[in-house]
């Protein structure tokens, strides 16, 4: 599909826009306020930053990234992947650590949107996706134990370290934190699919936990003040941004880029299943890179498209992107009607929602079709990746993880079949054709499979034993793929050949493996006359040849 400007998207998307198009956008957009609200709170507070920052980048993500988004049923904010990436960086370099990695891993997104780079994003394996999504979830779930169970454990660099702890003992839960946590929980979990397609279960748990917290005269601790403001007291500033440290955030700021980019494009091949209606993936991705650009100096953390708040606007019957700038109005208005109320919704509750969140977030359909079948490759790759990314650093999970998937998949393609077969006169009769009965040394070798480094070493091996040939012709009708390490091989091949009298023949190759073919001279030192439609029209030509060299 060809790239469409903005511009153009605009058009196609709006054109014969209505009244009733727009009361359908204004509702779907209020049902993902609904549904964002809790999230963009408990998001905000599990990035290690807070609640408050976390309805400021939903707001801000809903105006800017909806507004440049590359497809109309996106919504983008804070999300639970992006928050188990954050916190480790908080631990780490404390809220600026968030606000310059989101700065530059913004400025890099925009960057790659720019040079239409982002189809490369896709070449991730889906098993180093999904164990990456699971470990994740688990650090989620992991990191809101504490704000559960109304305890406050030591700090601890990985989620694996954090969990073992526990068992370490030290600490007493607290009755009311767990109440309220399952009360949430219960209420997500228990409340009736047709009251939920109404009201969202989890912003119904908050109230009721808030509500039983609040009556009871419990003292749980709570979110604390929302400011009423978009710019936050604690933002970045050029001014702080700390240059000469910039080396120590590379790897912050690639796992920020390479999961806002997947999330994001994974979100919109979702809602373009949905929809019927592709994403610009580009576009997108320039979306993203501005909004993270921004976000930061109002005191916000990264955003990426999130796949279910995209799933609810599509659901609700939205149409175009003013779904996820009505959701931004309805976001910005509940942060100065119903601040007093957010303030004391209590961190329990919070994690709560987090937890469920985590254990949905999970991929689950893609895990049980890897392991129902036995896939051990893709076993191996999610597993390795997941235990990776709650024992690691998050960059090195997915380092790990696309490494292995990528060894595992050259091993696969490395393998070329390579059919020899000895074209006597009596074969050459089968075949139909009419023989000088000459030449005894034609051998024709189909070959099926790319062409490439990892294949080089089985495409010498084939051809080891040369002895008494003559015209050597190779069928590769199915080699769609030659690299130059392939183009060396048949070099050497054409040479060991040419030095005992004997021609090297081509018959099938396909324009991609041609067209390399010419480039690397191959071409030009066999001669053109040497490439034929079929092998059995290289066959009667050799055969036409046979005189010159059987004689």
């Amino acid at each position: 599909m060809p790239r469409r400007s903005l511009a153009r998207l605009y058009k196609d998307e709006f054109s014969g826009y209505s009244p009733a198009k727009f009361q359908q956008d204004l509702l779907a957009g209020l049902t993902v306020a609904a549904v964002a609200l809790p999230l963009a709170l408990a998001f905000g507070v599990s990035s290690g930053a807070s609640a408050a920052a976390g309805l400021v980048t939903a707001i801000l993500a809903g105006f800017l990234m909806g507004a440049l988004t590359g497809a109309p049923f996106q919504i983008s904010g804070p999300t639970g992947a992006m928050s188990a990436v954050l916190i480790v960086l908080v631990q780490r370099y404390g809220l600026e650590g968030i606000w310059v990695a989101g700065l530059f891993s913004g400025a890099l997104l925009l960057l790659i949107g720019l040079l239409r780079l982002g189809r490369f994003i896709a070449f991730i394996p889906a098993p180093v996706i999904s164990g990456f999504t699971s470990g994740i979830a688990l650090i989620i779930f992991i990191g809101q134990i504490d704000n559960f169970l109304g305890v406050k454990t030591p700090a601890v660099e990985t989620a694996a370290g954090k969990f073992l702890g526990y068992f370490q003992g030290g600490f007493t839960p607290s009755l009311q934190s767990l109440t309220l946590g399952l009360v949430v929980i219960a209420t997500i979990l228990f409340m009736p699919k047709k009251w939920t397609a109404r009201f969202p279960a989890s912003l119904l748990g908050l109230i009721l936990a808030t509500l039983l917290n609040w009556t009871v005269g419990w003292s749980a601790p709570t979110i604390g003040a929302i400011p009423q403001s978009l710019l936050l007291n604690d933002r970045l500033s050029l001014a702080n941004v700390p240059w000469q440290n910039l080396p120590d955030f590379i790897a912050p700021i690639l796992t920020i880029t390479a999961l806002g980019a997947v999330e994001s494009l994974l979100a919109g091949a979702v809602g373009s299943n949905m929809t019927g209606i592709r994403m610009q993936a580009n576009q997108e991705l320039i979306a993203q890179g501005m909004g993270n650009m921004l976000i930061p100096f109002f005191g916000g953390i990264p955003a990426t498209a999130a796949i279910a708040r995209s799933s609810v606007g599509i659901k609700s019957g939205g149409q175009t992107r003013l779904v996820s700038i009505v959701h931004a109005v309805g976001l910005l208005l509940s942060m100065f009607l119903l601040a007093p109320f957010m303030s004391r919704i209590p961190l329990a509750a919070l994690a709560g929602v987090l937890m469920v969140t985590a254990v949905r977030m999970n991929e689950w359909d893609a895990i049980k079709f890897i392991f129902g079948r036995r896939f051990k490759t893709d076993m191996i790759a999610f597993t390795v990746t997941m235990l990776a990314t709650i024992v690691l650093d998050l960059t090195q999970a997915i380092l790990i993880g696309s490494f292995l998937a990528g060894a595992v998949f050259l091993n696969k393609i490395a393998s070329i079949d390579i059919s020899l077969q000895d074209m006597d006169t009596d074969r050459l009769k089968q075949k139909g054709i009419e023989t000088a009965g000459k030449c005894r040394h034609v051998r024709v070798a189909f070959l099926t499979g790319p062409l490439f480094f990892a294949a080089t070493g089985q495409f010498n091996e084939a051809f080891q034993n040369l002895k008494d040939t003559h015209a050597m012709i190779l069928s590769m009708r199915g080699v769609s793929l030659i690299d130059t390490a392939g183009l060396e091989a048949i070099h050497r091949l054409h040479g060991r050949l040419h030095k005992q009298g004997g021609t090297l023949m081509f018959a099938g190759v396909h324009e991609n493996a041609y067209n390399m073919m010419k480039r690397g001279g191959l071409v030009e030192h066999v001669g053109e006359e040497n490439f034929f439609w079929s092998s059995d029209q290289a066959i009667v030509e050799a055969e036409k040849r046979g005189c010159n060299f059987c004689s």
